[in-house]
């Protein structure tokens, strides 16, 4: 027992001479704490991170002498040497340029962002704290080559290089590695539902395909936010941000963002934190009245259909719906419909928490982790209508095995519509809440005929006839109105309601391992992925109306890098990465890319880069079944054909000269069996020519396919850091809309039956998803120069360049929404310790005009610029940062999109506590 004894005591004592502790603080050159640097022991995974203050204190089991290192984003990296067990070293950390800043998305490897094979950019800690934006996400737009389309005040999609839509599959988002795409949108629903603030460690952005790597959705460029681990960064950090918004059509409104942020490292072996954030304000009002292009109409125009007035899309031909009366005239008459904002109260809120549980057993770099995400809100969604998104739900959890060198995870997402509806179809049904279709209509004619033979003019009959049609109607805010609104959005059945359900899922498993810490001669990745669908929205979007809707897809993939020494002053890196993918309904796709990247004397760099990559059509492409009004949307794939089914009345013309019975029923497949082009059918209604008709019968929808090459320069010139890229796309069966016609009765091609039907009205348009036949190709460029001036302002700048090739007149029923100025010029100008603690930043961004073109509508979008400033004050001794800034400070309302609210202004003040 004694000799136990002195064993145990000897091994304590061992362990008490063996620990050394090491304190100190790191600043930057100007003697400001640098908080939240990274101290480690080199070699091992033993380190801390520096305080508020900038000061650490490491507890080493090494015995000297040994090694220590220090790294702060943005600073150059600094060694020293331990040589006592009590000892305390100070750093100073020089500000490095963006090039020495450390990317992983590129290569899915630790590099510089001077030696990445490809573009990316990055958003980090000193970027996020610095940026003129009311946050971190909204300041992505000020990054080179960047576009946000602003959806509404909390739904933003980022885009690059061209062919952009708020429904925008083309772009990946990966939170922690997690897809934080909306199962049942199958696209980012901006950060809604994704990071607070304070828990940001990094974003970094891959403009252009990266379906080498990270598969079928990474095809116009991916994003990539990483958190902070809890074994780095612990303590609590909140922040609170309160202010207004500012917008002609809305006034000024209150908005708030708050955020808390707790982390704890309980041992080496275990840590924990948990994340909070609540954002509220009220949304942009949208109040676009001017008539759908081409049609030059008003308000004052008998078949008016606005924007932002819903209602109004429920229209007929007067002399065919009177069954031929000469009398009566042959124009297209519109119901009234009820303004936006009567059919939303515009709250913008997002409420979202997560938390992780981190657990190291053997306390080094080998990682297990549990991580939780949910989110909630309100916002507004544009698509083929106008959504309001209310009370939604989207839930994420994540299980994680890694180290440095592989990682195992696998997630499951899935969402809840809530109460969410359908703003067009709400208006439309308050619309025959009040008085069915068929009798406004019949007592518009009846009163027209009755006028007109009374004596009344034109202009004065339709006025009378309308008149008396509108008899009974809701006013809004009535009682009446109230009762039909609210009994119409709990109401599924878009015949005579507008809600929308959905809780729809995915789940998904990824890996990878490098292979690089087990030889020296090249570095080689492997890895692989698995995603399992179930579409669930109980027949409201998707024709999922007997059940949920399983498919699944799979990708594997390898990576390999080799580096040479060409010289002294000169080195070459060459990378090889390919990837295959499969879907179920699909054949099997190989993505290759090729990249070369030679380093000249330190400090110039180019690359070159060759890839292919491709995108499977979405779950909406393939399974949408949902009448929007203007057309109805049927995916293309086999099954879903037939699945969609409605019933639809015909003309008396039909009837009695044709023979066809009072209603049949159509099912989508007749889309894309027995359809003429919607164009041709307009151009059909103007020259009554027959001629003039075009068969449709779309194509079914299959894999889009893109082949990229891109050549690129990055360097420093004195202060003068330079980084710039050109490129070109050519994309094959690219993936769009087409609009189409069905008749009820004939079949296309018959110089009969099928031009009778057309003439006489009945018909139905649809939305097909195909493939075009067109060559579709962009290309473009972009710069980007920072430096310093007037001894320490930073000073930056960049201007992109984007081009779409498309023969639109060849195409004229084919949309390809590239939807991206082709020219964008983005100023920063800012200092960081303007002086003791002090410091401000500002950015300016100008947008050249651009067509915008989507389901919802087309129009001109013309040129802008918005000039984003603040100010910001550092208290080290309460540990917070406090700042004033404003967003498009010079007031000049714009838009992203056609039918959207105009974007006004915002001024706020926040205060941000130990964020580290």
């Amino acid at each position: 027992m004694k000799t136990i004894l002195k064993i145990m005591l000897l091994f304590c004592v061992t362990l008490t001479y063996s620990q050394t502790t090491v304190t100190g603080k790191v600043t930057d050159t100007n003697g400001q704490p640098l908080p939240g640097a990274n101290v480690i022991v080199v070699g091992t995974a033993t380190g801390t991170i520096t305080d508020f203050d900038g000061n650490y204190s490491l507890n080493a089991p090494q015995t000297p002498p040994f090694s220590i290192q220090v790294s702060s984003v943005g600073f150059d990296t600094v060694t020293k040497e331990v040589t006592s067990t009590t000892q305390a070293i100070d750093f100073k950390l020089r500000e490095g340029t963006s090039l020495d800043e450390v990317v992983i998305s590129a290569s899915r490897t630790p590099e510089r962002v001077f030696e990445s094979p490809v573009t990316v950019e990055r958003f980090g800690l000193k970027e996020i704290k610095n940026t003129a934006s009311a946050g971190f996400y909204d300041g992505l737009e000020n990054l080179k080559g960047v576009d946000i389309n602003t959806n509404s005040l909390t739904f933003k999609s980022i885009n690059t290089r061209g062919f952009a839509s708020f429904a925008n599959t083309r772009f990946m988002q990966l939170v922690d590695g997690m897809d934080n795409s909306s199962p049942a949108l199958n696209f980012p629903i901006g950060n809604l539902v994704g990071m607070n603030e304070t828990d940001v460690l990094s974003v970094e952005l891959l403009p252009g395909a990266a379906s080498a790597l990270y598969g079928a959705n990474a095809f116009n460029g991916i994003l990539f936010m990483r958190s902070k681990n809890p074994f780095d960064f612990q303590g609590i950090s909140g922040y609170h941000k309160q202010g207004i918004t500012s917008q002609d059509a809305s006034g000024d409104n209150t908005y708030r963002d708050s955020g808390i942020r707790m982390a704890y490292k309980f041992t080496d072996h275990f840590a924990a934190k948990v994340n909070f954030g609540w954002l509220k304000g009220t949304d942009w009002t949208a109040n676009n009245y001017a008539g759908k292009p081409g049609s030059g109409d008003t308000r004052a125009s008998i078949g008016y259909d606005g924007y932002n007035i819903y209602g109004d899309e429920v229209s007929t031909n007067i002399r065919a719906a009177s069954g031929g009366l000469g009398v009566i005239p042959d124009v297209v008459v519109s119901r009234t419909g009820y303004e936006e904002r009567d059919l939303t109260d515009y709250n913008a809120e997002s409420i979202k928490a997560d938390w992780g549980l981190y657990f190291r057993p053997w306390a080094n770099d080998f990682e297990i982790q549990y991580v939780g995400k949910v989110g909630t809100g309100s916002t507004i969604y544009q698509g083929t209508n106008r959504y309001a998104i209310d009370n939604f739900i989207q839930q994420q959890h994540k299980i994680e095995v890694k180290n440095d060198n592989f990682f195992v995870r696998g997630y499951v997402v899935s969402d809840n519509a809530g109460d969410s509806y359908d703003m067009v179809f709400t208006g439309i049904n308050i619309n025959r809440a009040w008085k069915p279709d068929q009798l406004w209509f019949q007592q518009y004619i009846q009163t027209y005929a009755g006028a007109t033979f009374n004596g009344a003019n034109d202009a004065q009959a339709h006025a009378a006839a309308r008149s008396v049609a509108e008899t009974g109607r809701y006013a809004p805010g009535s009682p009446e109105f109230k009762e039909a609104f609210d009994r119409i959005i709990k109401d599924p059945d878009f015949s005579k309601g507008s809600q929308f359900r959905d809780e729809s899922k995915y789940s998904h498993v990824d890996a990878n391992y490098n292979f690089s810490h087990l030889w020296d001669v090249i570095d080689i990745q492997v890895g692989g992925s698995y995603r399992k669908y179930e579409l669930n929205s109980s027949g409201t979007i998707y024709t999922d109306y007997d059940g949920s809707i399983p498919y699944s897809e799979f990708g594997v993939y390898t990576q390999m890098q080799k580096g040479f020494d060409l010289g002294e002053e000169m080195k070459l890196k060459l990378t090889a990465s390919a990837r295959y993918d499969k879907s179920e309904f699909f054949d099997g796709f190989l993505s290759p890319r090729l990249s070369a990247g030679l380093t000249v004397n330190q400090n110039h760099n180019i690359r070159a880069s060759v890839q292919t990559g491709f995108r499977n059509p979405t779950t909406q492409d393939l399974f949408i079944g949902l009448d929007a009004g203007r057309a109805i949307l049927v995916g293309s794939a086999p099954a879903n054909l037939d699945r969609y089914s409605r019933s639809y009345d015909i003309s008396a013309a039909g009837q009695a000269g044709f023979g066809q019975p009072a209603q049949i029923t159509q099912t989508g497949g007749a889309a894309y069996t027995n359809s003429y082009l919607a164009s041709s059918v307009s151009a059909f209604a103007k020259s009554e020519n027959p001629a003039d008709l075009e068969i449709g019968n779309s194509a079914l929808v299959t894999p889009e396919k893109i082949t990229t090459a891109e050549v690129g320069y990055r360097g420093k010139i004195d202060r003068v850091v330079i980084d710039m890229s050109v490129y070109y796309n050519k994309y094959q069966d690219f993936i769009s809309g087409e609009v189409v016609v069905a008749p009820f009765y004939g079949t296309v091609g018959d110089n009969g039956l099928s031009i009778a039907a057309i003439a006489n009205g009945d018909y139905k348009a649809y939305q097909t998803y195909t493939n075009s036949t067109a060559d579709v190709n962009s290309y473009g460029g972009s710069i980007g120069i920072t430096t310093k001036v007037f001894g320490d302002f930073d000073l930056g700048g960049s201007y992109t360049y984007t081009k779409q090739d498309f023969d639109q007149a060849a195409f004229p029923d084919f949309k390809t929404s590239f939807n991206t100025p082709e020219h964008k010029a983005k100023i920063n100008f800012g200092n960081a310790n303007l002086f003791k603690n002090f410091g401000f930043n500002t950015a300016w961004r100008w947008s050249d005009d651009y067509y915008w073109q989507a389901t919802f509508g087309d129009g001109a979008i013309p040129a802008y610029h918005a000039l984003d400033a603040q100010i910001n004050y550092t208290v080290p001794s309460i540990k917070s940062t406090f700042k004033a800034g404003a967003t498009n400070v010079l007031g000049e309302e714009y838009n992203t999109a056609i039918g959207t609210g105009s974007i006004g202004s915002m001024y706020y003040v926040s205060w941000t506590i130990n964020n580290l």
